[in-house]
């Protein structure tokens, strides 16, 4: 088993069924087989062999999939990076990853170029035209072949290797193998329901774990339908449900409320969607209510996985909604799920502990980080440094995260990366970066910082300074000023304090 081999399989079962739908370009299962097998033998004829790294760095589109199907089944790893980072941020993946190849969209090309210095790529593929002469395009690398690949790949092979961030603020990979993927999409299937006849919608992002194996794999792996957006544009996502009769949709909270801002929104007919799914940053309640509403259905599940995790983790699911809105729900199908002290035995309901995770779908390890995996990998167990509580039902509730990790509009911000840009500029004394509740995107990045002796910070100055360093999510929508920050008796900054302080004053 492998997960190219799905596309092979449904190619032979559903041939004529059509399969993706991406800004008017459509295939039937046999034609994105014919697709995914002419990149496959392409990639190997320019020198790609089993267990390399291909690097993506791409929006949403039907070659994305082409790509990272190619990939699967010539035995590759896949690196999906996030298209929003600076090339610095993209250098140390490569750099780490040990990317042979990259895919990218012609507007990713620069980036790359720059990023890549001092890196192992050695071939770039654009989609478009390459301004640089040494770049190949897609197009060109395609072979003739459209057979499947000749390649044993086995499930205990590399797959992907999903970037996050981590305890020193520099990105961690967590890697997979067929098999424990092919087990996040089984647990989806069981737990959600999903199967063959599904339309799916994929509007967020697919270089994130969730929309790629949560849905992409596992909807290919049953044979299903996908209709492909490049970008999300609340309108066009409404129009998309109605004319193509998507059943099943996922998006990231600011894309339920955006969604909402639509002025005709209840008047288009969502009737077709059988379930929607929200996760990758925190969901207000009433934001929930308000999406039931609109889609004037109640099937919501609320994912709550972690990247280390495949995503996977625990869900809240229809019938926790009814009397459990604001939690995150229970061990998801194949995972199970504690809320544990420092000496790793189950709190007390109602206490507060550390959130762990064991299951078929936990990552490897860290690729070539084993002191961070044997910190996070212990006795079986996946230590997520998040906080939580679970009450006498066994609903575990996230209260708080260990490792600063603040999610804005679904992207991962790591406090220390952010502080450390802080602390290079002139006016900084100290600076602490915290997440405060945001309507819109789940959580805003917040800059507490202290000036210098009889100085003053600039606040446009000062996130302007931080745009030329970090990728725009990343940059302090709100700075705060203040004279000295709250600390224990070790010198830790008392983040809590902050943020109760600063809710305050911001409502």
């Amino acid at each position: 088993m492998n997960i190219g081999m799905y596309v092979s399989q449904n190619a032979r079962k559903v041939p004529e069924k059509l399969a993706i739908n991406c800004e008017g370009r459509t295939y039937n299962y046999d034609q994105f087989n014919r697709e995914v097998n002419k990149l496959a033998h392409g990639l190997v004829d320019v020198g790609v062999e089993k267990g390399d790294k291909i690097a993506f760095m791409m929006k949403n589109s039907d070659y994305f999939v082409f790509s990272y199907f190619a990939g699967a089944k010539i035995g590759a790893v896949i690196v999906p990076m996030n298209f929003r980072l600076t090339s610095s941020e993209i250098h140390y993946i490569l750099e780490q990853s040990e990317a042979k190849i990259v895919i990218c969209d012609e507007e990713f090309e620069e980036t790359i170029q720059q990023a890549k210095v001092g890196a192992a790529v050695q071939k770039v593929i654009v989609l478009g035209s390459p301004e640089h002469a040494e770049n190949r395009t897609y197009k060109e690398v395609l072979s003739i072949n459209e057979q499947d690949p000749k390649i044993e790949v086995l499930e205990t092979d590399d797959l992907e290797i999903l970037y996050t961030s981590g305890t020193t603020g520099r990105p961690k990979g967590a890697l997979f193998d067929h098999r424990r993927i092919f087990n996040v999409g089984l647990s989806m299937m069981i737990s959600m329901g999903i199967n063959q006849q599904e339309r799916f919608l994929h509007i967020a992002p697919l270089f994130h774990s969730a929309q790629l194996n949560l849905f992409l794999v596992s909807g290919v792996v049953l044979g299903a339908t996908h209709f492909i957006h490049r970008d999300f544009h609340p309108v066009h996502t409404l129009q998309a449900i109605q004319e193509h009769q998507i059943t099943h949709f996922f998006g990231v909270p600011e894309m339920f409320n955006f969604l909402l801002q639509v002025p005709n929104a209840n008047e288009y007919d969502l009737s077709s969607i059988k379930r929607c799914g929200y996760g990758a940053a925190p969901m207000a309640p009433e934001l929930v209510k308000k999406s039931m509403n609109l889609f004037k259905n109640d099937q919501f599940y609320n994912l709550c996985g972690l990247t280390e995790a495949g995503p996977n983790g625990i869900l809240l699911d229809p019938s926790g909604h009814k009397n459990h809105l604001g939690k995150n729900g229970k061990a998801s199908f194949l995972t199970e799920a504690r809320v544990v002290n420092e000496a790793g035995n189950d709190v007390a309901p109602g206490a507060v502990g550390e959130f762990v995770l064991q299951g078929v779908s936990i990552m490897k390890e860290y690729y070539k980080k084993s002191e961070e995996t044997k910190a996070t990998l212990k006795d079986g167990w996946l230590y997520t440094g998040d906080l939580a509580t679970i009450d006498e039902e066994g609903y575990i509730t996230l209260v708080d995260r260990k490792k600063d990790m603040i999610i804005s509009g679904g992207e991962n911000v790591y406090s220390i990366e952010v502080e450390e840009v802080l602390y290079e500029h002139p006016q900084v004394l100290e600076a602490a970066i915290i997440g405060l509740p945001d309507e819109v995107w789940g959580e805003a990045v917040c800059a507490v910082v202290v000036p210098h002796k009889d100085g003053t910070v600039n606040e446009e100055e000062l996130k302007q300074f931080c745009r030329q360093k970090l990728a725009g999510y990343k940059v302090p929508r709100r700075i705060f000023v203040e004279e000295v920050l709250p600390r224990n008796a070790s010198g830790k900054i008392l983040k809590y304090q902050l943020r109760q302080k600063l809710n305050q004053v911001k409502a």
